[in-house]
């Protein structure tokens, strides 16, 4: 299935709830979720299974994978043995290797993590890792390659960001030292979106 490129702010507004794919836009007055006050009252319609989609749709969206890539990462939360599926799931979305780069405050929007990593400009202990759905581990960590050095989007962004901290607590960036290190796996607790991740385990339980 191919990549949905439809309008940002409408897939926002689709599920009815922010899914930060604009970068600044989404945090400023100029979001249409917090312009118009969005509310989607339209759920309290929808069926059991109209809500189970939605919630998916939401999910896949936030993370930007695709219907197959979304289908497989659930396939390896079930055959997780400890903990929730749907937590596990969330997990396993969450220590992406472009939403890591998103998390450390290096890029705008996970899509532009996904481009800075498709280019080539992140290593993984020492060695470049060009795929954007790789799964990070604790204890890795992650430094700019020669390429990623020379990137004047990439540096300007790092410059803009020098003072801040990763919002999340399960990894961190030295601005400084141009160096990152995941410290853990991402819980549940460390994703401050609101999702309802047993209701896409239900959705697949069919």
């Amino acid at each position: 299935m191919a990549r949905n490129y439809e309008t940002k702010c409408k897939l926002c507004r689709r599920e009815g709830d922010k899914l930060f794919l604009k970068g600044d836009r989404c945090y400023s007055k100029k979001c249409p979720i917090d312009k118009k006050k969005f509310i989607r009252s339209r759920n309290s319609k929808l069926s059991d299974y109209g809500l189970q989609l939605r919630e998916k749709q939401k999910i896949k969206r936030y993370y930007g994978v695709l219907e197959r890539q979304f289908r497989v990462y659930f396939a390896r939360a079930l055959r997780i043995r400890q903990g929730l599926t749907g937590e596990n799931l969330l997990s396993l979305l969450e220590s992406r290797f472009d939403n890591a780069i998103f998390r450390m405050n290096l890029a705008k929007s996970r899509n532009q993590a996904r481009q800075f990593v498709l280019h080539g400009m992140f290593a993984i202990n020492g060695k470049k890792i060009n795929i954007p759905s790789y799964n990070v581990k604790a204890e890795d960590i992650i430094t700019l390659t020669s390429h990623g050095e020379k990137n004047k989007e990439l540096l300007s962004i790092i410059e803009q960001n020098k003072d801040t901290k990763p919002d999340v607590q399960w990894l961190t960036f030295d601005f400084d030292k141009k160096e990152g290190k995941i410290l853990r796996l991402p819980l549940r607790r460390d994703i401050p979106q609101n999702f309802n991740e047993q209701l896409v385990v239900e959705f697949y339980s069919k």
